[in-house]
């Protein structure tokens, strides 16, 4: 799966942070001591392990940051599988500038890279049942929109970017407004008619008490499949139904098959490991 890019605006100030954080106040000081200013080379981006290609256009433009002079060429797209030996791309220019956008551009690339790739297993494992997979806010502070961005390289798809784009109530919302009814209520009440409006439950119970009321999406957290499977015939498609809660690739097709729209997970995001990838000189000059 191929997903739109991300506008330039949106990313370059996170990799103009990155890039800063990196080169410090007086740059690469290790290459300007020992690679000949005038020295070119080409490196192949190389992934070391299976899975899938995520923030190639990072990778670009760390590259353009650093140095216009950088050529990058790629061999696939985002969304990409990725076997190990596989070549992304390759990066060709003045060694100094390669050497000094690297980093940066390897860090982000493995990062968003690991967080597709356990997506794409995620996806995998409910394959057929229509059931979609969703990420979470449980994301890397200033990363947002890039590990979003990964989740849907990886075929899943996004929840809510942040607080201002829909309504969910959450166990500590119901807590402080006094339950179910009044939460619900407050939330008709005050959200715009574009805004939709989801609230969790942890019992069948609430479930009871959230169908009298009415929502567009109930979110199910913890339940076990059992409970799923009545959950989804209590509601009978009046609205969304979403489980979470500590599903893996190995328990993911039983919850799926109790019938409901989605799962969402936050570890597809603050758990996913980076992915091994290399950059590997292909020639000097």
């Amino acid at each position: 799966m191929i997903p739109a890019p991300l506008p330039r605006p949106l990313i370059e100030p996170v990799l103009r942070r990155a890039l800063e954080e990196d080169l410090g106040l007086a740059g690469d000081i290790t290459s300007a001591c020992v690679v000949p200013a005038d020295h070119r080379s080409r490196f192949a981006i190389v992934a070391r392990q299976a899975g899938v290609a995520a923030g190639l256009d990072c990778v670009e433009l760390a590259c353009a940051l650093v140095d216009p002079a950088i050529r990058v060429t790629r061999d696939l797209a985002d969304g990409a599988a990725l076997r190990p030996g596989t070549r992304l791309a390759v990066l060709e220019g003045p060694s100094r500038s390669l050497m000094a956008a690297e980093r940066t551009a390897l860090n982000l690339l493995g990062h968003l890279s690991g967080i597709a790739s356990v997506t794409a297993r995620l996806v995998a494992a409910v394959q057929g049942t229509g059931v979609a997979v969703a990420c979470t806010r449980k994301t890397t502070p200033g990363l947002r929109a890039l590990e979003k961005y990964a989740v849907r390289a990886g075929g899943g798809m996004n929840h809510r970017y942040s607080l201002a784009d829909a309504v969910l109530i959450k166990d500590n919302h119901i807590a402080i407004t006094g339950g179910i009814r009044p939460a619900l209520e407050r939330a008709r009440a005050g959200a715009g008619h574009m805004v939709k409006i989801e609230i969790e439950v942890d019992d069948l119970d609430q479930l009871e008490e959230v169908l009298a009321v009415g929502a567009d999406a109930v979110l199910l957290d913890n339940m076990a499949p059992a409970m799923l499977r009545r959950a989804v015939a209590m509601v009978a498609g009046r609205m969304v139904t979403e489980a979470s809660g500590g599903i893996t690739p190995d328990s993911a097709a039983e919850i799926a098959a109790t019938g409901v729209d989605l799962i969402s997970a936050g570890w597809l995001t603050h758990s996913a490991g980076t992915l091994d990838i290399g950059l590997d000189v292909l020639a000097e000059g």
